[in-house]
């Protein structure tokens, strides 16, 4: 909006990259004027001075414009400065990206935990695991797909559970699956064909421990 507050539109025609001048809006004095007349005089001058001499000419000014509250920057310190807020930004960046990197990488090692925990479970032989058991995972896991064979009477990967109500397996039938996999409950569900959460709920309604 301009001195009046009236809204009007700029257009962008252009963009400074590694000047004393970035991070400004240029626009044309007779523009600014037109828009801003109550504004006066000028608030920065570019000096060009030899480069032997700028500390020279800079002391001069100094002295000479020090009640006007005049502060002279030379343009290569203004050039760092837009440097070291840029550098900012890119170290802040990077420390986020590693950051990410080190989460990710972590969650990927707690997935693969997961996995290696769940295929323990389902493929125990007994109540615990053995060794033999915790090797045989591990190495499945490092060389891809698993080569152990399907559980007997587990359903075949891919196809649909049917609907079965919550009354489908009786107290005995249950019985038996755990006894088939010595405790086992996840193979037990399999042996069922039930979820886990499933066979947890009937034991539940069952009062069974």
């Amino acid at each position: 909006m301009d001195e009046r507050g009236r809204g009007f539109k700029v257009r962008l025609v252009g963009a400074v990259a590694n000047s004393i001048l970035q991070g400004s809006l240029l626009i044309d004095e007779a523009e600014f004027t037109r828009r801003f007349p109550g504004e006066s005089g000028y608030r920065m001058f570019l000096l060009d001075a030899p480069s032997n001499s700028v500390a020279k000419v800079s002391a001069t000014l100094s002295r000479a414009l020090e009640d006007a509250g005049l502060e002279l920057t030379p343009a290569a310190r203004r050039l760092n400065e837009f440097n070291a807020v840029q550098n900012t930004y890119l170290g802040t960046f990077q420390v986020l990206g590693g950051l990410g990197l080190l989460l990710g990488s972590a969650g990927l090692g707690v997935v693969v935990l997961r996995n290696v925990l769940e295929r323990l479970v389902l493929l125990a032989e007994g109540a615990s695991v053995s060794a033999r058991e915790v090797e045989h995972v591990i190495r499945s896991e490092a060389s891809g797909p698993p080569d152990a064979p399907p559980l007997l009477a587990a359903p075949a990967a891919g196809t649909v559970r049917p609907y079965l109500p919550a009354a489908s397996h009786d107290r005995q039938q249950i019985e038996q699956a755990l006894a088939q996999t010595h405790g086992n409950k996840s193979r037990a569900a399999q042996l069922l064909g039930l979820t886990l959460r499933q066979l947890n709920y009937r034991m539940k309604r069952l009062a069974m421990t």
